[in-house]
């Protein structure tokens, strides 16, 4: 049984700013008289999507920003109201929806603990028996008796991600909120999502760019895009297809702006003329195999001499996730780079990248470890498999680790 039912939803905005009190007379007396007014241009945040949701399914929502992400899970929390469509939901709802809004600044941590929990439903005695364990997990023991004005940004989503995560509600609605706080924190959220999901089977609805971990804790996901659903699939599906369209998006801006130094360093000593992947055959390519040679070329020009200069090639995903580096350093005997034009290759006996899409990074450093040259993004390029299915692949992980398999007899244990 649907424990959330969406059916043709459509949310319209109207862009531009809001008339004020003359406008708004002048356009009534227009119509008044019968006359044109220029009406502001309509926007769909959310454009005919229908899907339904059972009862402890753990559902991720994924897109790029303006998606209809958001305005999505605000329907399904009932803080705003569809253009036309339905929603139907069953059951209690905590929607962890810009944790820690609902704060009032002039009261303390303690006394907000009460306020948003009444809010939610719980009587006196329920937040009474739940309090400690709230403070606790938010730890500002020191400070809930301080009021919400005096904390930090940081401390305000702790407590309240605390507070919305302590109810117990049939559904969960969750809009980036594992993002709060410091690192450890954020593990702690982490794992205090995984035991709601895992352990109290509770139906969960999240939001995130984090698309690791929407592939981690999701049995389902759906890909949004311009209001409308593009996939409603297994994560695997979905968070390819996302990736996929977020690689090409990157790679024809990256091709837009060669000349665009954003991600480049430089001392003006040396400029990279070219960097280029090449395959086992020679042929210069942007698609390498799994588990294939390849060759690295990066074409200098410099400016002067350089002693034994240290060269590091490097590859991380499209979202900076840095995953290896290649460097010279220890080849004792490495060449001078000379005034002029200057090659060097980097050649790769067995490429342990997963398919996907990634990125070159570059540096080039002199022999005092003075940095010369450092450029990221410099080249994207796919690695696909030779002869194996991607769906027959381990799904998270940047790395294949070349294995040998075997499962010997069991030996009976000896009576001694």
């Amino acid at each position: 049984m649907a424990v959330i039912e969406v059916k043709n939803l459509t949310k319209e905005y109207q862009l531009g700013a809001l008339t004020n009190i003359k406008g708004s007379a002048l356009n009534l007396l227009k119509r008044i008289q019968g006359k044109p007014v220029e009406e502001r241009e309509r926007f769909k945040a959310l454009d005919d999507i229908s899907f339904s949701i059972e009862k402890g399914e753990v559902v991720g929502i994924i897109g790029t920003n303006g998606a209809g992400k958001s305005t999505l899970l605000k329907h399904l929390a009932k803080i705003t109201t569809p253009t036309s469509g339905s929603v139907s939901v069953s059951g209690t709802v905590a929607p962890l929806i810009e944790v820690g809004a609902g704060f009032v600044p002039d009261l303390t941590g303690r006394e907000n603990i009460y306020l948003n929990c009444s809010i939610m439903g719980l009587s006196r005695k329920e937040t009474k028996a739940k309090i400690d364990e709230i403070i606790e997990f938010s730890e500002l023991e020191e400070f809930i008796d301080t009021p919400i004005k005096r904390y930090s940004s940081g401390m305000s989503v702790r407590l309240g991600f605390a507070v919305a995560t302590s109810i117990d509600a049939d559904i969960l609605i969750v809009d980036e909120v594992l993002a709060v706080g410091d690192l450890a924190f954020q593990r702690k959220c982490f794992k205090r999502m995984e035991n709601l999901i895992k352990y109290q089977g509770r139906t969960v609805l999240m939001v995130s760019h984090n698309i690791r971990q929407v592939e981690r804790i999701c049995s389902r996901v759906i890909l949004m895009d311009h209001g409308k659903i593009l996939v409603d699939n297994t994560p695997s599906v979905a968070c390819e297809m996302f990736y996929e369209r977020s690689n090409r998006k990157v790679a024809s801006q990256l091709a837009a702006s060669q000349s665009d130094d954003r991600h480049v360093r430089k001392t003006g000593e040396i400029e990279l003329e070219s960097i280029t992947l090449i395959t086992e055959h020679g042929d210069e390519t942007d698609e390498l195999q799994m588990g294939g040679k390849a060759i690295l070329r990066a074409i200098f020009h410099s400016e002067c001499h350089f002693e034994k200069p240290e060269v590091i090639f490097g590859f991380h995903s499209t979202d900076f996730v840095y995953i290896a580096s290649m460097g010279n350093a220890h080849i004792v005997e490495r060449p001078d780079m000379h005034p002029g034009r200057n090659i060097v290759e980097c050649h790769i006996k067995h490429l342990p990248l997963m398919p996907g899409v990634y990125c070159v990074r570059l540096g080039v450093l002199d022999n005092t470890s003075r940095e010369v040259f450092y450029g990221e993004m410099l080249k994207t390029f796919a690695v696909k498999t030779r002869d194996q299915a991607i769906a027959h692949m381990p799904v998270l992980g940047f790395i294949h680790i070349d294995t040998q398999w075997s499962f010997p007899e069991p030996q009976p244990h000896s009576q001694s």
